[in-house]
């Protein structure tokens, strides 16, 4: 179809030419979709896309050493680390001024904590050796490699110096190396001393209770989701506000509610020994392990796997499964081969749901799994707020995304995303 005649292009009410009247129009319509979509966008993009972005730098960034010591950064790429030998006094010299800087500014003792991350001591030692430095003067004390070493030995040993130089870097792979059991050294990356190795067996940990969870949460979801989507409409609806009365309740009232009923003495216990199921001085334990743990969370996050099968059972119709048993298939037969396939969007929805769930709650495991029953979120929580160590917990949290990633798109070439469906 044209947009002209014999007689000229053809033409809108006011005069403009339809073609480009039409553009302005659809201009103006997504404008206006943008408009509206704009508050989200920006909600997303202040409260999760730059979150994300300031984790995934703080992961790799090590500004503070070259920040604090730009002198002696300058004059450690002049020094052979594997000389064996101190360096010379020209490095001594920019330390004790560089120092100095740091000391009146008070950031030595933020550059010590940094360096005691890699090489325990070194924040003793700054600390320390600040209060006898702000005494040099930069301009009269030289020489300053004897006075320094006098400080403290540790300025006459080389390995902190070699620490210094190997972390002066701006952009490091030092916290995803930790975040591996590993570490940066001057010889270059490094299996962690044996009683260090400990995070690799979390994520390992953290990986295999969830997977766990999701599966007791499925084989306990399914008849649940079943059983409501089967019964009359308001005999379910009565029945789902129990599926949804966790959600009115505290998550750490329902935890610490766990926390009493797993005890040796607590509820399920004392159930059993009154039933004679276990021996009195045969309690169960159940508590400050992996299976407090899986109990727990399973229990949580139960209803995160019910509503989306309840959701797509609701959508079967039922004379699918009436049809085939009067062509004489079984009632297992009918379930497993008509029925079932029809509920696997459910089921792939709330696996990913819980699965994602359980892989960042810390909570949870924080207050029934013990030293056992923690994952890896735990460690994360714990350099935040306690270690303060800021970049490991940024390269533990960068991985742990991108292994949920991984698995998503691993779940998505099998399985197929499209086929998940939430009702």
């Amino acid at each position: 179809m044209s947009d002209t005649t014999d007689s000229g292009p053809m033409l809108a009410a006011d005069g403009t030419p339809l073609k480009r009247s039409l553009s302005r129009a659809l201009r103006r319509q997504k404008m206006r979709a943008l408009m509206l979509v704009a508050p989200l966008l920006i909600f997303v993009l202040i409260s999760f896309i730059f979150p994300i972005g300031s984790m995934l730098f703080r992961s790799v960034e090590n500004d503070i050493v070259a920040d604090t010591l730009p002198l002696t950064v300058v004059e450690l790429q002049n020094w052979d680390a594997d000389s064996g030998e101190l360096p010379d006094e020209a490095l001594y010299a920019a330390f004790a001024a560089d120092m100095v800087a740091a000391i009146e500014a008070k950031n030595h003792t933020k550059l010590g904590t940094r360096l005691n991350y890699e090489q325990t001591g070194l924040s003793s030692l700054f600390r320390k050796s600040g209060r006898k430095m702000k005494r040099l003067d930069p301009a009269a004390d030289a020489p300053f490699k004897d006075k320094i070493i006098d400080i403290d030995k540790k300025w006459g040993d080389v390995e902190t110096w070699r620490a210094i130089k190997t972390h002066s870097v701006r952009i490091t792979n030092g916290y995803f190396l930790n975040a591996v059991d590993m570490r940066r050294t001057p010889e270059g990356a490094q299996a962690q001393p044996e009683d260090k190795q400990i995070l690799i067996t979390l994520f390992q940990r953290t990986l295999l209770m969830s997977l766990m969870i999701t599966g007791s949460c499925i084989i306990l979801a399914y008849p649940v989701a079943w059983i409501l989507a089967n019964l009359p409409a308001r005999t379910a609806n009565v029945l789902m506000i129990l599926v949804l009365l966790p959600f009115w309740t505290s998550l750490l009232v329902r935890t610490s509610a766990w926390k009493v009923m797993l005890q040796q003495q607590g509820v399920i216990n004392e159930v059993l020994v009154w039933l004679g199921m276990v021996a009195d001085h045969s309690r169960l334990a159940l508590i400050n392990n992996q299976t407090g743990t899986i109990i727990a969370m399973t229990h949580i996050l139960l209803p995160f796997m019910i509503l989306p099968m309840y959701s797509v059972m609701q959508t079967i119709k039922p004379h699918y499964v009436r049809a085939a048993k009067s062509m004489g298939a079984t009632d297992w037969t009918a379930f497993w081969r008509v029925y079932f396939p029809q509920s696997v969007p459910g089921i792939g929805a709330g696996s990913i749901l819980v699965f994602i769930l359980a892989i960042g709650y810390y909570i949870t495991p924080e207050i029934v799994g013990g030293t056992k029953g923690v994952f890896i979120s735990n460690r994360i929580a714990y350099h935040i707020s306690s270690s303060l160590n800021w970049g490991l917990a940024a390269a533990l949290g960068t991985i742990l995304l991108a292994v949920v990633l991984i698995l998503y798109w691993a779940y998505d070439k099998i399985v197929g995303i499209d086929n998940v469906k939430l009702g």
